[in-house]
This record gives structure tokens, sequence and C-alpha cells, in this order.
């Protein structure tokens, strides 16, 4: 199949790349930076979401995963907005572009767990519960060729997004007992989830999975 992929220089994405390929799937990613994948069947194009997309055809499997996130300082610092305008309108303009067309024959999108419970920076939370929404509509529409739509929303996941985390032994343990598994997902473990979706489920349409190690469900029962 035709795999499009956005955010594949790093992460969810670029793990999500290499599962495809693995797979035998034919690749384009899209990124603003470039990309260490070297092989056959993948094509990497630097892209910018919230810009002109470039034109490719036939595309028959979408994975939105290009997204940011900005602390409070970063949205103050002349920011503010940027998460909306790539989270959900830079994928929005790529669902449409590329997702809603005949050829189609899945499409994920990476929300998040702060989607359903809020628990993030404010507008990155905006984004991803918008991204949610969108991701129903879009199963609405594409039904009639056949196409399934989902969207994951993970919890914490070991990825260089959050490093600053990863690195610092104190925020990392108050992450982890936030968990009833006490662990975060890996990259890989994310693209397994997806290539699920797109590649062997054909029954499931317009559903948010949360992958978040047990963190919305953890309460402790007081009698």
């Amino acid at each position: 199949m035709k795999v499009l992929i956005t955010g594949t220089a790093r992460g969810i994405g670029r793990a999500c790349a290499l599962k495809y390929l693995a797979e035998g799937h034919e690749v384009f990613g899209f990124d603003i930076r470039e990309s260490t994948i070297l092989a056959d069947r993948y094509t990497h194009l630097i892209a910018d979401i919230t810009k002109e997309l470039p034109d490719i055809s036939g595309v028959q499997v979408l994975v939105n995963n290009a997204g940011i996130q900005l602390d409070g300082d970063e949205a103050d610092g002349g920011l503010r907005g940027k998460e909306i305008d790539v989270n959900l309108k830079g994928t929005i303009a790529v669902t449409e572009k590329y997702g809603v067309t005949p050829d189609i024959r899945a499409i994920v999108f990476m929300a998040s767990s702060s989607a359903s419970n809020g628990a993030e920076f404010p507008l990155y939370v905006a984004s991803k519960g918008g991204i949610v929404a969108y991701m129903k509509n879009v199963a609405l529409r594409i039904a009639k060729h056949g196409a399934v739509c989902n969207s994951i929303s993970a919890g914490g996941v070991l990825t260089e997004l959050n490093q600053h985390i990863i690195d610092d032994p104190v925020l990392m343990q108050q992450c982890l007992d936030e968990t009833l598994l006490h662990k975060w997902a890996q990259a890989e473990e994310i693209a397994q989830f997806c290539y699920f979706l797109t590649n062997v489920n054909s029954s499931m349409t317009g559903q948010d999975l949360l992958i978040d190690n047990g963190e919305q469900l953890k309460s402790n029962f007081i009698w």
C-alpha cells in the first residue's frame, strides 16, 4: 500500500514509518526536519503541514502524526495559537487533501490522552480534543469507500518530546507513579497499534484508542 505519515523525523512518526517499511509498504514521510531513514521504499519530503502541501496521489493509508506541544512560556513568547495551527488546522488540511479520497483505505490520527482528561497546556488540549471530534467526522465521510478512521490517544511515551522529563529522575518518578503499570509506552508499541488499526482492522471506525498504561483508570478506593 501507499502510506503517508506526517512527522517522521523522530519519535512516534519515525517508529511508524519503520514499521510500515518493515511490512513491505511504500512510505512517504513529511517533516520540517531531515530524516535518518534510508530505505528504497521511503520518500522523505520537507513539508510544513500549515503551508502548501506537495501533490501525492493514490494515498491508501494516512497517519496524521505531526504535532507540537508548547509550554506556557513558549506560548507567551509569540507562539500562542501555534498548536491549533499545526495540530488541528494543519492536520485537517493534510486529511482533506490526501485522506478524503476514493483511494483511501484507513486513516489514523495521533491524538492524546489529554483530549479526554484535559491534563495538559490549554491550547494543546483543545487541539487534541478537536482532533478526536474531527476524526469522527472523517470516519462518517470515508465510510462510503469502505475505509476506516480512528485515533490513538497516548499517555506518556518515551520520545524526544518528553526528554526533559525522562532525564529528570524526580519528574519521571512522579509521572510513573500516576500510572497503574508504572511505565510509559515505547514509540514502537504505538506504531504497532497504528499498524493494526490501518492494516489489520477492518471493522472498528470512529473510535479513539486510549493507550496510557492505566493512568486515567488509576484510583485509590477509600472505604
